[in-house]
């Protein structure tokens, strides 16, 4: 996101690309950046796990787009995906400011053929005419937000007659229905001849205040189809002011929880739905399994042998595939939290008096969130074991490169950590004797030790071998 906002600021246009929880890491610059403006167009996109497939938690980051005051934007199809880009980033040029892009999960995960439209050329380099523009003290931010304030009638504007936002008018005026993004996809599986009730399409925000009036003035009430939280039905009241009966997420006509899909919406309105197909007996469970041959394997059966002479050893663990720690027959971790929250924990842990704390991390979440834990643990002279289980690889996101790959080392020498107590392993069962005695000196010294099991991931090392 940083850098960005470095690249917008010499003019050109950037495509900044996380999911929701990334969103959270990003967020101080994303909103920052609000304030700020653009100088080359700038579009974040946002990819929200609602049902949590993949994910820790379930939010909505219309709500983080809300909270900064920019332009969003949240496509129905992947056409829509394609052509709302280019709006995007024209807009975000338009109002120097950047532009969300929010899809869900069934987006996200989808393909569809698009047409396309002609490639437009890279912004060349223009720096900022203000040269304070991208300087937030005090003094600065004070106008600038005014500024920010004043132009949100203009992005109102811009919702009202976006083409991505569309008002239908239906001849049965009980119910009004506002679909959201993909939840317009949802909506009109159920009705391929057209929804009987007056519909409106949202897929750019700010809200569209006067199509949504229009709506409200015409029906009885009004549903709310959105998948994700009930961002817009939590708005719809205190937005217009006055008494409306809104039904959704909130009164239980739909799922609090959960992605939406066809089906949930079908049965909202009293439509006939095939259901789910039952699942046979003959069929078991599979749940998620460190791969055969992986190193992590042979480091947790080191860590388990070693946790269990202790009788209070507590394992803070962290984003990768070493998370499936957690399952059978390992059973080996006590956390995850959040990305880079395993060594922290674990100093936390053993500030507070537990003994032994032991971290896991793998290469790649250590060069992303986990380096500033590990300076804190050797400022503070931390009592801690970190093993950062390194696979040479990012394994959990298809095998891209890991930014750590021959530096780790280095990187813990370089963040204080004593030399000696450094130890690289090679997570084998023939060397688990040797990984056993070596994590068990670590945790007899007092201070921070470093325990780096290192092993490429048995995925990346088998496409290798394929092509060779």
């Amino acid at each position: 996101m940083e850098s960005a906002i470095g690249q917008s600021f010499v003019g050109r246009r950037t495509l900044v690309c996380m999911k929701h929880v990334g969103m959270n890491v990003a967020a101080d610059a994303f909103i920052n950046c609000a304030m700020t403006g653009v100088n080359g167009g700038m579009v974040v996109v946002v990819a929200d796990d609602p049902s949590m497939h993949s994910s820790q938690n379930e939010q909505d980051s219309r709500f983080y787009g809300d909270f900064a005051f920019v332009p969003m934007v949240e496509p129905a199809t992947q056409q829509e995906c394609y052509d709302i880009v280019r709006e995007a980033f024209e807009m975000s040029e338009k109002f120097n400011e950047p532009v969300m892009l929010r899809i869900p999960t069934r987006l996200a995960h989808s393909r569809a053929g698009v047409e396309t439209a002609a490639r437009r050329a890279q912004n060349e380099i223009s720096l900022p005419q203000n040269k304070s523009q991208f300087i937030l003290l005090p003094a600065i931010s004070r106008k600038k937000y005014d500024v920010l304030l004043e132009a949100q009638n203009d992005f109102i504007a811009s919702s009202e007659v976006s083409k991505f936002n569309q008002y239908v008018d239906g001849k049965d005026k009980s119910m009004g229905v506002i679909a959201c993004g993909i939840a317009y996809n949802y909506l009109m599986e159920n009705f391929k001849d057209g929804c009987p009730f007056p519909v409106l399409k949202i897929s750019q925000y700010p809200l569209p205040i006067n199509l949504i009036e229009k709506l409200v003035d015409s029906t009885d009430k009004v549903m709310v189809l959105e998948d994700g939280m009930p961002f817009v039905e939590q708005k719809l009241k205190g937005l217009l002011g006055r008494g409306l009966k809104v039904v959704g997420r909130l009164d239980g006509t739909l799922p609090r929880a959960g992605e939406l899909n066809p089906d949930i919406v079908g049965r909202a309105f009293g439509c006939k739905t095939e259901g789910a197909y039952e699942v046979s007996e003959l069929v078991e469970q599979r749940p998620p399994a460190l791969c055969q041959g992986c190193g992590h394997r042979d480091m947790y059966d080191a860590l388990n042998t070693v946790a269990a002479q202790y009788d209070n050893s507590k394992v803070f663990s962290d984003i990768g595939c070493y998370t499936l720690g957690a399952m059978a027959p390992f059973s080996a971790i006590d956390s995850c939290v959040d990305m880079g929250a395993s060594i922290t924990m674990a100093k936390g842990a053993a500030d507070g008096g537990l003994f032994p704390s032991f971290a896991v991390i793998g290469d790649s979440t250590f060069t992303h969130s986990g380096m500033t834990g590990l300076l804190d643990c050797v400022n503070s002279k931390a009592n801690v074991v970190v093993i950062i289980s390194d696979n040479e690889t990012t394994g959990m996101t298809g095998g891209q490169d890991s930014a750590g790959t021959g530096k780790i080392e280095g990187i813990c020498e370089g963040l204080g950590v004593a030399k000696e107590h450094i130890r690289v392993l090679v997570p084998l069962k023939k060397n688990l004797e040797e990984m056993i005695a070596v994590i068990k000196e670590e945790v007899e010294y007092n201070g921070v030790s470093v325990i780096i099991p290192r092993r490429e991931c048995i995925q990346t090392l088998s496409r290798k071998n394929r092509k060779k």
